[in-house]
């Protein structure tokens, strides 16, 4: 009797199983595809694995309950055909989903009213890749708006920069170095490309603090405009480029006479990403000015308009590069410039270190190493080894 009844019941069972098979492919439900879930934390591994198929349901359902990894994944497989079907629509859905703290907005009707400043930076934050979460928590850092004021590059103090040698009139090596960075995004899918129209200002300061009359030595001012071009989702994929950057910027130190610096560049850059490896590559051309008097060389003619330094070019070349690799908490920076001549060779190296201050997420300690030209615009032609430590507010990634 109980033989029978097992008999029955293992019947029951593989009924059931088709029942389930037959309903599946019958209609092809996600939802009725996500009834076999299997664990996340197991779905990651199949993912990892290549197994994508079985990988499909736990990621779905996590991806449906806000999970930003999942939905993530969720657009990859998408986007790829991955364990499902190619679907393009669906993949936009979940990249949006995905990008950093933005909502995806859906327009219900003609009469619902899309914010198109949401809309572009969706778009542009759902180009970065978040499967790392030391990555997707700075980039989320991002998308935090105060008064429309964004962070742009470093912003950082330095109590404590050491030169090697001392710079000229000046009595002392050691002095205090901060700059000061911010943007602001002006206009949103202008032209259709789901560009953003942005302004920045940076101002980095050095300032003697520690001698006699602790005068500022140099302070350098730079107000640019630039146009930034996410790439679209096929071109992410095949080359890892996340934006292209296009705009004008101008350079210069306020000071007047034999002391004064300035230029104007047009500036062309390409932002990339690899997971936790991030790369921004400028070029830039100069736009070129109207020689000074000989009386200005000759040292006769102070006041002299024109080019404060023709030869910038020689010393910090015509573009650079910018790396930016975290691991874990930590952050480390490098940017290289050289002018690319075989003879007179000349450029710059800095090396950049930061980690959050105890529990704050937005303090880090930093540690700040340059060695080569163009420290400040008034060593543009003097060479100079540094080194500082101090604290930074934000940590760019580009």
């Amino acid at each position: 009797m109980d033989l029978c009844f097992t008999q029955r019941q293992s019947v029951i069972m593989k009924i059931s199983k088709v029942i389930m098979l037959l309903l599946l492919f019958t209609f092809g439900s996600d939802d009725v595809y996500a009834e076999t879930l299997i664990d996340y934390a197991e779905a990651l591994k199949l993912y990892k694995a290549h197994h994508y198929k079985k990988a499909f349901p736990a990621i779905l359902k996590e991806a449906k309950e806000g999970d930003k990894e999942a939905q993530y994944l969720l657009a990859s497989m998408y986007e790829n055909g991955y364990g499902v079907q190619k679907d393009t629509t669906k993949a936009l859905h979940w990249y949006k989903e995905a990008s950093s703290t933005f909502k995806y907005i859906v327009k219900q009707d003609e009469n619902t009213t899309v914010d198109e400043e949401d809309k572009a930076l969706q778009y542009a934050y759902a180009k970065f890749d978040l499967s790392d979460p030391y990555v997707k928590k700075e980039v989320s850092k991002l998308t935090n708006k105060n008064f429309g004021i964004l962070p742009y590059k470093t912003s950082y103090f330095l109590p404590l920069s050491y030169s090697s040698k001392k710079y000229p009139n000046y009595e002392k090596n050691t002095e205090i170095e901060f700059q000061i960075s911010m943007m602001k995004n002006l206009t949103y899918n202008l032209f259709g490309f789901n560009e953003i129209i942005s302004v920045a200002y940076t101002q980095k300061s050095f300032w003697q603090a520690y001698s006699k009359s602790a005068p500022f030595r140099e302070t350098n001012y730079e107000p640019e405009i630039f146009i930034t071009f996410p790439t679209p989702h096929y071109i992410d994929a095949q080359s890892h480029i996340k934006a292209f950057q296009f705009g004008f910027n101008h350079q210069s130190n306020g000071q007047e006479k034999y002391k004064s610096r300035s230029w104007n560049r047009l500036m062309f850059s390409t932002l990339w990403q690899w997971k936790n490896l991030f790369l921004k590559a400028r070029l830039w051309y100069r736009i070129p000015e109207s020689k000074k008097s000989k009386a200005f060389y000759e040292g006769r003619d102070p006041d002299a308009k024109g080019d404060d330094n023709p030869d910038i070019e020689k010393y910090l070349g015509y573009g650079d590069v910018n790396l930016k690799y975290l691991y874990k908490e930590n952050q480390f920076g490098l940017k290289i410039r050289n002018n690319l001549r075989t003879s007179q060779n000349k450029g710059s190296v800095a090396f950049t270190f930061s980690r959050p201050v105890y529990n704050f997420d937005t303090i880090y300690w930093y540690i700040k190493y340059f060695n080569g030209y163009g420290e400040s615009l008034i060593d543009y032609n003097r060479n100079v080894s540094k080194i500082g430590f101090g604290i930074s507010l934000y940590r760019g990634l580009f």
